[in-house]
């Protein structure tokens, strides 16, 4: 069994990504600092797969306990390395923990990709790259802009050092996955988004919301140039986005790749509104949610969708979901989140 090295694998990207390694027959090895998720979520990969993974609680940045990590898994055919700090918003308020940690980590996975002779790494980059663009929808041809967020911009610098070091080392590959905004959880609602204290991304806030943990859901601007004036991005179902990491690690050593480096956008080629997405979730679950319009937000960009023919083409993948399975699927998992946190409670009492 092929084994894969998943950085950040107990994240919300990284757990989806995990359980469809593991359905495509791969062995992942997760690493994750559980900074911003739950040891419990390997419990949830388990009831889906049947299967649980090696873990390693460990931080990237951390380049002695890599050296030890990759030297016990020296036979990984590749790395996919999520494990980053990940919100805009924070990110202009925390500029230097940002480079610190997605810089230092990406450079000591690569540092032991080389010394231990992994030589496929898929890496977690973001359309953030392209800054706003001019024109959409966004392909891989468009030019970066400048970044407007530090966030934004250590994907930008990451996928620079990665083409950097794969001129100095002809043995590795890399693809670099331009994904968009991620939502929605596993259709078993054993794994989700679970972020650590306030959500910084919508789809919880909209679950929370609707749950009563959060009392009222804000609406970042509504004077932007769009159709209802609230932001416009590229929602894509996280089983969607999960699966897009095996046609890449497939595609990476395939005969049919014959670049070292390569960059797809995976998104679902279609541009949604904030109140889109609140309309979605209202429909697909029968639950009103209780939401109002605040400022615009620092580091938002007004609106960014994918034109994802390449990732069609290239690696026989394309997004399925639709936005109202997807808004529903977050509300299952949402649900029965707290059911679970209920039941903790009153076994505690």
């Amino acid at each position: 069994m092929k084994k894969i090295i998943i950085t950040g694998g107990t994240g919300y990207i990284g757990s989806h990504t995990v359980v469809e390694f593991i359905n495509a027959g791969y062995e992942p090895i997760i690493i994750d600092n559980l900074s911003n998720s739950n040891i419990n979520v390997l419990d949830g990969i388990e009831k889906i797969t049947g299967k649980r993974p090696t873990f390693y609680k460990a931080d990237v940045t951390d380049n002695f306990a890599m050296d030890k990590i990759f030297y016990e898994n020296d036979d990984a055919i590749a790395v996919v390395h999520f494990a980053a700090s990940k919100a805009v918003g924070e990110s202009v308020q925390k500029p230097l923990m940002y480079y610190r940690n997605n810089l230092n980590g990406l450079i000591n996975i690569l540092e032991q990709m080389e010394k231990h002779g992994v030589n496929g790494l898929v890496f977690s980059s973001s359309c953030t790259v392209y800054g706003q663009p001019e024109i959409l929808p966004v392909t891989e041809n468009t030019p970066f802009a400048k970044a407007e967020s530090p966030y934004g911009n250590t994907k930008k610098i990451s996928e620079e050092i990665i083409q950097d070091t794969l001129k100095a080392t002809p043995a590795l590959k890399a693809i670099a996955l331009r994904y968009f905004n991620p939502i929605g959880a596993h259709p078993s609602a054993y794994i989700g988004e679970l972020p650590n204290g306030t959500p910084n991304n919508l789809m919880p806030y909209i679950t929370q919301t609707a749950i009563g943990i959060r009392e009222c859901l804000s609406v970042f601007g509504n004077d932007y140039n769009t159709p209802d004036g609230t932001p416009i991005r590229d929602y894509i179902n996280v089983v969607d986005l999960a699966k897009a990491h095996v046609a890449a690690v497939k595609y990476l050593n395939s005969h049919k790749n014959d670049k070292q480096f390569d960059f797809f956008n995976i998104g679902t080629g279609k541009g949604s509104t904030v109140l889109e997405v609140i309309n979605s979730f209202e429909r697909s679950t029968g639950v009103k949610l209780n939401y109002k319009i605040a400022g615009r937000r620092a580091g938002d960009i007004e609106k960014v969708w994918a034109d994802t023919t390449k990732a069609n083409k290239v690696l026989g993948w394309k997004a399925e979901k639709t936005l109202d399975e997807t808004t529903l699927s977050a509300w299952e998992w949402e649900k029965r989140l707290r059911v679970k946190s209920e039941e903790l409670i009153v076994k505690s009492h």
